[in-house]
This record gives structure tokens, C-alpha cells and sequence, in this order.
């Protein structure tokens, strides 16, 4: 063991975006550490859904094991302490509803057809900071502007603050900017091969957040946190590469430059749309971003360039070529929705699904697309479970976990009341 770090973070990706874990001294990482199946029925709300698939409820919920190499132990962003992400086994078996082991199995599908799938991400954040009443508030920019850089965007710092962590742990952030609304941002990580892909940006977003916790600050990945600005995505840009390494989205013989691996890959994602919102767009919250002329991902679409579609093809061929996918927004579970997306793509390359033709609108007044994600989380997991190839393809398990948790979340909110409902009848009624 190396002498330049005392304690390795265990961390791994549960059903709700969370990065659960625990420290252990250097001397013990070796042993891998246990965790309570019992989280696996939590929402948010920290109760619990009885009889939850993976909580092994009626067994006294039992431990599972979180494992991993002590090669795949990375530098990490605190003082004197190294991260890796781990595998969940029980029984030494992969765990059924491990958002990892979901994205191992596509990528080993993926492998099986010949291809190894890599991936780029992009991330959209809003910063928060107190706004003097126990609440949170945008951070105040007026000098900010879309494409944005240095203080009059970012007045706190954070942006400096996250590259120089990103750069003691050595996740590869590729590109930072200010986006359209005030206090929102982008972070572009480097592409990678689809897992270190995802580990990557897991960590960036526990990284990402905690740095802003310790200047004060809240950053969110919800994807609309401010009603009357612009949502925050989580966007994949997909390639595969085939035995010799080539990237298969590539064709120069083609027309346009992409291959029919490539369009058959996105008549998956088209046709199966609707049941990837329910595992894209995981919350009550994802459906007040996904509305049309929003550029949101919201239409089952394609286009070369275009911004209105939810599989834009951008201008890059040869080895840049890619799918970028945009229905995801920063709540999702980067893991599964990675494995959803590629799972989907695998479905139409095998099937050779036709995309049907590109985006011809402009996105916002005019559209070509018919079909738009379902109008809530309700719906969306409803056409998710109809969805047999995709849940098939994901883990039953995996999905029937994530189905039941996500129709308590859906519940807890239509029981609610709302400070709107108060503000909009309370006066009247």
C-alpha cells in the first residue's frame, strides 16, 4: 500500500442518483466492505417501500458486498484519501438492481455483437447560494451570458475551484462554461469507454457538489430547479468501435458520412423513447424540463446538427463521430440511464430499425416529430414496464426495483400540497 494516503472512499451508485459508500482505513480496503439490502426500499424521504425487489424484505434485510480491485483505487479530492467505485455482488453474484452491474451487462452485450461502446458526458448544474431566510437562492450574475467565462459569470470561484479538484483526482474535465440562464453551467468530461465514462462522472458530480457545500454554496443537477429559466441536462454522446478499433458511427461511403450500424442504433433509441423516459427522467420534476420547443429531448427524433432532436448528430466524422443522446437530465442515475441508452441503441442495430427521416424543424415553432416523451414520472413508468425488450434488455429486477420506488415518489407528490395550490386558491376558496 501506497504511504501517500491513509483511508480509501468506497462509493457506488444506488436507485436514486445517491453515492453511497463508507470510508475505510488503507491497512483494510483490501476486504471490501458490506452494506443493509435494506436501503434498496428508500426514497428520498428516507422511508421505506415494504417488500421493495432487491430489499430483500421478508429476510431480515440481509448485508450485500461492495468489491472492487486495489488497482482500480483512484487519487481522490480530500486530503490524505483515495476513491474508488465499486461492484455490488451478494452471494457472489452481480447484485440484480446495481445501477453498475446494469451498465456492465450492456457493455458485455454490446461486446457480444462486436463492438465496445465509449462514451462522452456533458452535465448542466445551477450554483445556489443562502438567501438569508434558511432558503437558496441563484447565485447573483449580472454580468453573466451564455458561453461564459471568469468572474462576471462566476463571482464565487467554483469553476476554478472544481478544475483544481478534477485535477487532483484525475477526472478529465474537457470543457467548462456558462450556459443560458444565470447561474447554470456546463462541464464537458472527456469521452472514455462507457464505464470509466459513468465512474467519472459519478464522481465528478459528488466532487462538483461538495466543493460547492464547502464555499457555502449548493449545486444542483435537478433538471429544472428554477421555474423560469432554462433546464439542466445530462447529455451522452455515444460511439461504438469495432474489433479493430475503429469507430463504427463512422462511414465515409455513406452520404452523409454515418454508418447504418449508426442509424440502426438510433431507430432503437426512437423506437424505444418512451420507456427510456421512465429511466432517463426519473423524477416528478424531469417533466416540467421535457416540454416541447424546450430543446430538451422531449420529441422521439434525430437530426444532423440539430438541437431540437433527441439524438443529435453533430458535425464531427472519422474518429468523432457519435450519437449524442439528450432525453437524460443530471437527476438520472448516470449508470443505468448510460445502460438503458445503450441497451436501446443495441435493440435497433440488431433489429436494424430504421430511424425514419431527420429533424426537418426548427425545434421551437415548428417540428417534424410526432411522438413526445409521456406527460409525467407516472406515465413515463407505465410505458417503461409495456417496454418488455427494454426491461428485458436493462434487469427486470433492476427495473421492477425502480419502478416500485419511483410510484411511491409519485404518490408522496400527488398528496402533497403545494405553496402554488396555497398561493392559487387559498385567497378564493
Amino acid at each position: 500500500m501506497s504511504s501517500s494516503f491513509d483511508r480509501v472512499r468506497v462509493l457506488w451508485p444506488d436507485h436514486l442518483g445517491l453515492a453511497r459508500g463508507k470510508y475505510v482505513p488503507a491497512a483494510l480496503a483490501e476486504q471490501g466492505v458490506h452494506h443493509c439490502t435494506g436501503l434498496w426500499a428508500l426514497g428520498y424521504d428516507r422511508e421505506m417501500t415494504p417488500e421493495t425487489p432487491g430489499s430483500h424484505w421478508h429476510e431480515g434485510l440481509p448485508d450485500f458486498d461492495a468489491v472492487y480491485e486495489m488497482d482500480d483505487v483512484r487519487p481522490g479530492w480530500e486530503e490524505n484519501t483515495r476513491v474508488v467505485v465499486a461492484d455490488l455482488v451478494r452471494h457472489g453474484e452481480v447484485f440484480s438492481v446495481s445501477p453498475r452491474g446494469a451498465l456492465r451487462k450492456a457493455i458485455a452485450d454490446w461486446r457480444a455483437f462486436g463492438y465496445e461502446p465509449y462514451v462522452g458526458l456533458e452535465l448542466e448544474a445551477y450554483i445556489f447560494e443562502p438567501d438569508g431566510n434558511g432558503g437558496w437562492r441563484p447565485i447573483t450574475t449580472p454580468g453573466a451570458f451564455v458561453y461564459g467565462t471568469g468572474p462576471d459569470v462566476d463571482p464565487y470561484g467554483i469553476v476554478d475551484a472544481i478544475w483544481s479538484k478534477c485535477h487532483d483526482a484525475g477526472i478529465p474535465l474537457e470543457s467548462v462554461n456558462s450556459e443560458y440562464d444565470c447561474s447554470q453551467f456546463e462541464f464537458t468530461l472527456h469521452y472514455a469507454d462507457a464505464l470509466r465514462a459513468a465512474d467519472d462522472a459519478f464522481l465528478f458530480k459528488v466532487l462538483a457538489r461538495e466543493v460547492a457545500t464547502s464555499m457555502g454554496l449548493k449545486m444542483t443537477f435537478m433538471g429544472k430547479p428554477v421555474g423560469d429559466r432554462g433546464g439542466s441536462g445530462l447529455h451522452l454522446n455515444i460511439s461504438v468501435r469495432d474489433t479493430s478499433g475503429r469507430n463504427a458511427i463512422d462511414d465515409p461511403s455513406q452520404p452523409d458520412g454515418i454508418s447504418d450500424l449508426a442509424k440502426h442504433a438510433i431507430g432503437g433509441m426512437i423506437a424505444h423513447h418512451q420507456g427510456l423516459a421512465g429511466i432517463c427522467a426519473p423524477t416528478v420534476n424531469a417533466y416540467k424540463r421535457l416540454r416541447p420547443a424546450s430543446l430538451s429531448g422531449y420529441w422521439a427524433n434525430w437530426g444532423y446538427d440539430h438541437r431540437g432532436a433527441t439524438i443529435r448528430i453533430p458535425n464531427e466524422r472519422g474518429a468523432g463521430a457519435r450519437l449524442e443522446h439528450r432525453l437524460s437530465d443530471g437527476a438520472a442515475v448516470i449508470h443505468t440511464s448510460m445502460a438503458a441508452v445503450l441497451q436501446a441503441a443495441l435493440l435497433g442495430a440488431k433489429a436494424k430499425l430504421s430511424p425514419g427521416i431527420h429533424e426537418g424543424g426548427n425545434g421551437l415553432d415548428t417540428i417534424d416529430a410526432k411522438v413526445g416523451v409521456p406527460d409525467n414520472l407516472a406515465a413515463a413508468l407505465d410505458a417503461l414496464e409495456r417496454d418488455n425488450e427494454l426491461v428485458e434488455a436493462l434487469g427486470p429486477t433492476l427495473v421492477a426495483q425502480h419502478v416500485t420506488i419511483k410510484r411511491t415518489e409519485w404518490e408522496r407528490y400527488t398528496s402533497a400540497v403545494t405553496d402554488w395550490e396555497m398561493s392559487e386558491y387559498f385567497p378564493f376558496l
